[in-house]
Parts: structure tokens; sequence; C-alpha cells
């Protein structure tokens, strides 16, 4: 892979070891990763004007529903709680295949590069009508995005007392036998790696306790992480203690979901012990701010998780509960969020910056992304602030208060994904098209 310089950009926010900030600064990426950084950097290969832009590592997603992108503002879940806007949408998606798992994943990751992202997870827990997390895999190498993708379940249909319509149930032989199909595939354990997959039980109230044990002996046993939603709102602690008698961080530990190869999605209502517990266990939590408010979920306590050392990162979430994949807009609300709820100074724009980059990166055990040093990967977002939304700033590091919410210019392992605020790699507007065919027939 030739060499690329970004050359005289007006501040490169590294969010390295010391978090240096680095004006009228150069970067040269090679083989995929972040060659050198500094002045006056030169190179035969390609090169770009980074004047008038601030560059900083690729914004990571720690927790998404790709799938979702087809179901965006449906009637009768729109205001709806998370139970209710659940049951909405479960006759919906169990209409879905491989065709709409694999464009509505292109759709919303291609929306997650044009804000920023250059790694994303994904939880995939329904594969009706031949649906594989094969479809979706697909769609992110062909887009060119890093891909943590987990291989999702739910085995508790209504039947049997679980929230899901049983016709998107799966057996339990048959979902621990694909998991094993899905890591020996497609899973790469090694450092740069553009594909690592997950496991990934859906939740609480959708699974069996031999389930999530046996997902995590799995998991264990093949070196990938775990994945799940958990403490999402007050119906999920009523569930937890009616279900099972207690809460759900202390679910989770006596599952043995706890530790550095986990992460929880929402998290909103952790009490302290709970808190203390991910502290102690490096449990990972992707925190999803505008899907907690959509669902009417509440502001889950992020300042308190920082401070006693909690793992943090960002996720948008589904595309039918957000309803977008703005990841550059979710680290603002991540911000205002927290300062709503425990005062103005509760949390800096920079340190949203940071949980979207190098928390998301540390939540998914990758310290090769999320930073911009000698070494690490070539995933870069550059972001003109020559443009009306910074006129007047002050400071240009505080993107999150005044600045673009669409990138110029994206990089991944060194190669270009958007270039001036389009897709280099797949023709969006007709996936789009196509996109809006698949979302009419289903409302048909």
């Amino acid at each position: 892979m030739p060499e690329i310089l970004i050359r005289n950009a007006d501040l490169v926010l590294t969010m390295d070891d010391e978090r240096q900030e680095l004006e009228k600064a150069d970067l040269l990426m090679r083989d995929g990763q972040i060659a050198r950084i500094g002045q006056g950097l030169t190179t035969s290969g390609e090169s770009h004007d980074a004047t008038g832009c601030v560059v900083i590592p690729g914004l990571v997603n720690t927790h998404h529903h790709l799938y979702q992108t087809l179901t965006r503002a449906v009637p009768g879940g729109q205001d709806a709680l998370l139970f209710g806007w659940l049951q909405t949408l479960y006759p919906i998606w169990a209409r879905f295949g491989p065709e709409e798992m694999f464009v509505s994943a292109q759709i919303g990751l291609a929306e997650l590069a044009l804000s920023g992202c250059t790694l994303s997870s994904d939880h995939l827990y329904l594969y009706p009508n031949g649906a594989r997390l094969d479809d979706t895999i697909h769609a992110a190498a062909e887009l060119g995005l890093r891909f943590h993708p987990t291989r999702g379940a739910m085995s508790i249909g209504e039947s049997d007392g679980g929230l899901p319509p049983d016709a998107l149930v799966e057996p339990e032989t048959t979902i621990l036998e694909d998991m094993i199909r899905v890591v020996d595939t497609h899973h790469d354990p090694s450092e740069g790696a553009m594909c690592r997959v997950g496991l990934a039980p859906c939740s609480p109230f959708s699974v069996s306790r031999n389930l999530m044990r046996d997902a995590a002996l799995l998991a264990r046993d093949k070196g990938v992480m775990l994945h799940t939603h958990l403490a999402e709102n007050d119906e999920d602690i009523a569930y937890s203690q009616a279900q099972f008698g207690c809460r759900p961080g202390q679910y989770a530990e006596e599952l043995d979901w706890t530790g550095p190869d986990v992460w929880h999605a929402h998290c909103v209502k952790l009490d302290g012990s709970e808190i203390d517990l991910f502290a102690r266990t490096r449990t990972g939590v992707a925190h999803c701010p505008c899907s907690n408010c959509r669902l009417g979920s509440g502001i889950a306590p992020i300042r308190t998780m920082r401070d006693r050392g909690v793992q943090v990162g960002l996720g948008v979430d589904g595309s039918a509960s957000n309803d977008s994949s703005n990841l550059v807009a979710e680290a603002r609300q991540a911000m205002l969020l927290q300062r709503v709820a425990n005062g103005a100074n509760a949390m800096s724009a920079r340190e949203a910056l940071e949980i979207a980059t190098r928390g998301g990166a540390d939540v998914l055990n990758r310290p090769d992304c999320g930073r911009l040093m000698p070494g690490k990967r070539a995933d870069i977002a550059i972001w003109d602030i020559a443009g009306i939304e910074n006129s007047g700033s002050w400071d240009p590091a505080a993107l999150l208060l005044a600045g673009p919410t669409r990138v110029k210019h994206l990089f991944v392992e060194g190669r270009q994904i958007v270039r001036d605020g389009q897709i280099t790699t797949i023709d969006l507007p007709k996936t789009i098209e196509r996109q809006n065919r698949l979302a009419r027939a289903l409302m048909q």
C-alpha cells in the first residue's frame, strides 16, 4: 500500500497517552499504519492538504443493530417504551431475509462512516428466512469499514414467558453451533484485523440462563468477546428481579458475564454496587444516549462510571430507536446529558470525544485503534472547520460544541472511504434506492 501524507492540519487531536494536540502538523500513513506524526514530513506517494481541518482518530461505535435501518420511525413504535416498542417491531423484522440484512447494514455503516466512524460493532440477534451474520460481514467488507459483528440470539419466545414471538427464536443447540461456525469462519484475532466476531445472546428476557452460561464458556474457549443488553430501563430491572430474584449486575456476575472480554449495552439503571463491580472486573459499557432518550429509558450514570474507572464507549444503537447512525452527534448528546444530570462542568467536549474514540476502542479490546500514534492503525477522520459550523469558533478542538457533523475525509487502514464528504467504495445513491424499495415492501 503506498504512503499517504496528510499535511498542514490546523490541529491533530492524537488521543495518545499524553492526549497531545499538535498545531500545523502532518501525519504519514504507510501499510495501513500510522508511520509518523510531526511537521515538515514528506512523501513520494499521495498527499492531502489539511489546511483548515482538524484531524482525529476515527470514531468507534460499540453498539448497533444495523438491520434496523430499514425500520426507522415506524408508526406504533414512535412513542413506546422499550418492551412495547419491541413488540411493535418484532413482526416486521420477522419478514426480513438476507437481502434486507445486507442492504440495511451497508446503509447503516455508510451513515456511520459519514459521521467519522471507522470501527463499528453490530448486534444481530434474529435470523429469519435464511438470514445469517455473514450478510452483514460481507456488507462491511465491501464498504471498507473495520467491523466487530456479534452473533446474537433469542431462544425464549412468548409461549415460554419471553418477550419475542416464537417465530423469531432458535433452538439453543442451533445457536451454539452457528456461533462456532461464524467465529471459525470470520474471526481474525491479529492486530489490525478488519473483522472480529463476538458472541451476544440478546438479553436476559429473551434467552435462558443456560445459554448465557454456555455462550460465556464458548467465548472463553474461542478467545472472543461477549456482549448483551443490560439494565436498560425500569422494565428491565423489574423483569430481572421477578424472574431471577436479583438485579441485572448480580445476574451477570453469577453467569460469569463480567471481565475485560465483556461489554454490556445501555446500563442506564446500574446502581453503585454494580458500577463498582464493572470497575473492579474491567467490564465495558456501550453508552447509547440518543436511544436512551428516544425510548425514555433515562440518563446513564456515565460520569460516575468514568470516575470509578469503568471502561465506557459510545453506541448509536439501532436506527429504529435512534433514528440515525451519526456517531459524532451521539458524542455531543452524551456530553449534554451528563451536563443536564450533573452540571455544566460534568463533561467537556474533549472528554466526550475521547469516549467516542479511544474509549470505544478500549471497550472492544482494540488498543491498535482509537488513537493517532506511530504503529497504530491508520483509521483517521478529517473535519473541515472552515465552514459555517465553525465560523467564529475560538477552539477548533471543541468539535462537539461548534463543528460539522459530516466528515470531509475518512481513512480506514489507510484506505480512503470518504472523500470530500462522499462515500468512495459503493454506489450510495443506488444503495439508498434499494433500501427504500425494501422498506416499501415491508410496509405493504
